[in-house]
């Protein structure tokens, strides 16, 4: 059942076995894996069916560095979800090891074990399967077009999307047909209440756009609100300890990594080339996808860098055009125009003719819009009309090739987890009186060597393999130019097995308290150079999957075994 805490009597909402806060990829994951019969799912939104004014103000955050996207901190039923343009790719095996040139490296958990829940995530929620990202996938695009180079430091890395991007919302609304499964939109938690001493949650106060309150008591809580309001929530949670909620060693909030990037560096191509489906981007088999570089692995280890990486994006004659930007922006929320593009261009690879046309969406995109934003775009389409033609003409003329000469580089930095890095609560408060949360991130040393590296490696590796002349100031740049967010907040609840270094355990719980999770991106203990939604998928369905096999069951058992009460978990 779908509800709406501000026209709902507080009193009438039940006790629950499970109770999920965010409707966003983890939320709603963990909402359809754990929708079985008897078990009794109360999940939260903040905000409703459709962006509200109210929702908006909520995403309020304060940032130190790198500037934190309103539209990448959502409060409408969906989450991220309702603005992400669905790039994914898989974590890589370095990611999960223990590095020794990085500070708190490591994960407590395999890739191995996490390969079959990224096999679950691609056959239940759209991902593409892991083959996709192999040289038998979409590698098998390499060979097309003229350049055929062969690295030697140099690893590629494939990402892909789906040509229509899931709204985890749409998708997977129809579990709240369920008897025992409520929504309840317009749920803001201010806080989590939990019993003395602070190792049981008892419930989450809840509040509506309308003053609305009420409490949520449930046996199981799972935050699965985002890398920022996952640390804002339990920071807020003081009532049985000062410090937050399963924030005894001053752990909750740090670490806070993201993947700053920017444009910087051009490539001039020994020869002009019309098409390169691979490197520059297309779209094939129901995929949107491309080919980055980044270190090998081996490099990685022997250099003692990171995990980041850059992606072609070739230079037309329209790039940087505001007119052609804006016009993709209408194509792509116009249902009659992706129809009859998808219908044209079935069973064939449609190479990408903009960076607009990839799954990195650009601000202009994702912004929220009203109708006068709506009319702009239209008058910048208007006003650029020349080059707006041309790119049309480009893009609907199948046998039109535009030449590409240069191509500049989209780089993706991986940040080392940092514990000054870190999300912290302010004087100001948002319309509950709840502090609004600072993010506050920065660079190191080792992130910006790791991607200078990376430059001048390809400033040699590209004329040795006959690809062209790369010339980059990023060694020199000043300030950082790789400054921009890519919504993707990380690592400020992050697993591990010490809790005087960690927030959650391996299974995700949080240290010291024995009945709440987390679920989300906030987990991670590092966060390699990969979107990190396909992660987040597989990490709630492992995550639900413990919850089904040890702690309810535990917990049916001891009831039992008791005759009634709540069983500890």
């Amino acid at each position: 059942m779908i509800r709406n805490l501000n026209t709902t009597n507080p009193s009438s909402i039940g006790d629950y076995d499970i109770c999920i806060v965010g409707t966003g990829p983890a939320g709603m994951t963990l909402a359809r894996e754990l929708a079985i019969p008897n078990v009794r799912i109360c999940v939260l939104e903040s905000g409703e069916a459709k962006p509200t004014k109210h929702g908006d103000a909520l995403r309020r955050v304060e940032s130190d560095g790198i500037q934190i996207k309103e539209y990448s901190r959502e409060r409408v039923f969906g989450g991220a979800s309702t603005t992400w343009a669905g790039l994914s790719s898989p974590l890589d095996p370095i990611d999960f090891e223990q590095r020794p040139w990085m500070r708190m490296s490591g994960w407590p958990v395999s890739r191995d074990e996490i390969l079959n829940y990224y096999s679950r995530a691609s056959e239940n929620y759209r991902f593409p399967s892991l083959a996709h990202f192999t040289n038998d996938g979409f590698g098998a695009l390499r060979p097309a077009g003229a350049l055929r180079p062969e690295w030697s430091e140099i690893d590629e890395k494939i990402f892909l999307a789906c040509e229509k991007p899931q709204n985890f919302a749409k998708e997977h609304r129809n579990i709240f047909d369920s008897a025992n499964v409520d929504l309840i939109l317009d749920a803001t938690a201010i806080r989590i209440e939990s019993e003395r001493p602070a190792d049981r949650a008892r419930s989450v106060v809840v509040k509506s756009s309308g003053g609305t309150q009420g409490r949520i008591q449930a046996n199981i809580y799972i935050l699965a609100a985002g890398g920022i309001e996952n640390a804002r929530l339990l920071l807020i949670s003081k009532d049985a300890c000062p410090e937050g909620l399963g924030n005894g060693h001053d752990q909750v909030g740090r670490y806070f990594m993201n993947h700053p990037k920017n444009y910087r560096g051009i490539l001039t191509l020994k020869n002009a080339v019309a098409e390169l489906p691979y490197y520059f981007g297309c779209i094939d088999g129901g995929f949107a996808g491309y080919g980055g570089l980044r270190f090998r692995e081996s490099a990685q280890r022997s250099r003692q860098l990171l995990n980041s990486y850059v992606r072609f994006e070739p230079m037309f004659p329209w790039t940087g055009s505001r007119g052609v930007e804006s016009l993709v922006t209408i194509a792509k929320h116009s249902k009659f125009i992706l129809a009859s593009f998808r219908a044209r261009s079935r069973g064939k690879v449609i190479n990408l003719r903009d960076y607009s046309e990839t799954g990195d969406d650009s601000d202009l995109q994702n912004e929220r819009k009203g109708a006068g934003d709506w009319l702009k775009l239209g008058w910048n389409v208007a006003v650029d009309s020349p080059r707006v033609a041309r790119y049309v003409y480009f893009r609907m003329a199948e046998r039109a090739k535009p030449k590409i000469m240069n191509v500049r580089l989209r780089n993706f930095m991986e940040m080392e987890p940092d514990p000054d890095n870190r999300i912290t609560l302010t004087n100001a408060v948002d319309a509950f009186g709840i502090p609004v949360p600072r993010a506050r991130h920065r660079c190191s040393e080792l992130d910006k060597k790791s991607i200078v590296e990376l430059h001048k490696t390809l400033r040699d590796e590209f004329p040795r393999a006959g690809v062209g002349s790369f010339v980059t100031d990023i060694e020199t740049a000043d300030p950082w130019p790789l400054d921009q967010d890519a919504s993707h907040h990380m690592g400020t609840t992050r697993m591990g097995a010490d809790p005087r270094e960690s927030v959650v355990n391996n299974h995700c719980r949080v240290h010291g308290v024995k009945n709440v999770y987390i679920s989300g991106a906030s987990v991670f203990p590092t966060s390699g150079c990969a979107n990190p939604t396909f992660t987040i998928v597989a990490l709630a369905i492992r995550l639900a999957d413990h919850i089904k096999s040890n702690v309810l069951k535990s917990n049916i058992s001891k009831t039992n075994a008791a005759g009634a009460g709540d069983a500890s978990l």
